[in-house]
């Protein structure tokens, strides 16, 4: 299975979480983290998950996989209710459209966007911008998440 993430893109995102640069990830920085990508649990909920207080990097890529098998699993029931949540995440001002601010504003609290990356959120939004209007409705958005991540501009990231 691959992974949706790539492993250099989880790299930054544990050394952004890794506040204190001590080679770990607390469950309260995880817990914040999934909170600001719209993935609500309670913090006992994701320590009873985890079954440490605190993961290093190694753990938390078994973590990280473990979501993603539990995810594919539960996208064969509701696959159809997962894709308007992610919108919703990515559309900060609910207007039904992603706007090349929101986009770069999300994938900035990820840790997936830095500013010598390269890369320009407005020419990921013309990529899949079919009608050209500049932003990204749903369908739209829907388009870009089906395509595999190897095939488009997430190893720029």
């Amino acid at each position: 299975m691959s992974s949706p993430i790539s492993t250099d893109d989880l790299q930054r995102i544990f050394k952004n979480l890794d506040k204190d640069n001590n080679g770990l990830v607390s469950t309260q920085e995880l817990h914040h983290l999934l909170d600001k990508i719209g993935i609500r649990t309670t913090l006992e909920e994701l320590e009873k998950l985890v079954g440490r207080p605190s993961l290093d990097y190694v753990d938390f890529l078994f973590f990280y996989e473990a979501m993603v098998k539990v995810k594919i699993a539960e996208q064969a029931d509701d696959d159809d209710d997962d894709l308007p949540k992610a919108f919703k995440v990515f559309d900060l001002n609910g207007d039904g459209y992603i706007s090349c601010e929101e986009l770069q504003s999300v994938l900035s609290k990820l840790g997936l966007l830095e500013k010598r990356s390269g890369l320009d959120c407005k020419d990921m939004i013309h990529e899949f911008d079919n009608n050209l209007d500049g932003v990204l409705d749903f369908q739209e958005f829907k388009n870009m998440m089906s395509v595999p991540p190897s095939s488009h501009h997430s190893e720029e990231i």
